[in-house]
């Protein structure tokens, strides 16, 4: 599995790389903070994959990463070449880059 560190995220969204960024956390958690990527829930993933770009990266995050690893393996099982998880999440997010951040 392919994983991004949250620098590596900040660098991509910096030099304004083109990627997608998808958020799979629960629709409450996205609402409390998020870092402007697209909802889909874990749940609804397989539902919802005319959303997810095959023709740029795609970062899948979530709390802590464990949630966006099972979607990404989930995606790549649907034959998804290009993706990558947010390694620690929105939490490592919160502790490495922007503090004033709310997670829970």
């Amino acid at each position: 599995m392919k994983e991004v560190t949250v620098q590596e995220l900040k660098e991509m969204r910096d030099n304004g790389a083109d990627f997608q960024l998808i958020d799979v956390r629960e629709d409450f958690e996205y609402e409390m903070s998020n870092l402007a990527g697209q909802n889909i829930p874990l749940g609804g993933i397989l539902i919802e994959t005319d959303k997810i770009s095959k023709d740029k990266p795609v970062v899948i995050m979530c709390r802590s990463g464990k949630r966006s690893a099972v979607a990404l393996h989930q995606l790549e099982a649907q034959g998804y070449t290009n993706l990558a998880n947010l390694q620690g999440g929105i939490l490592a997010w919160q502790a490495e880059i922007d503090p004033t951040i709310t997670v829970y």
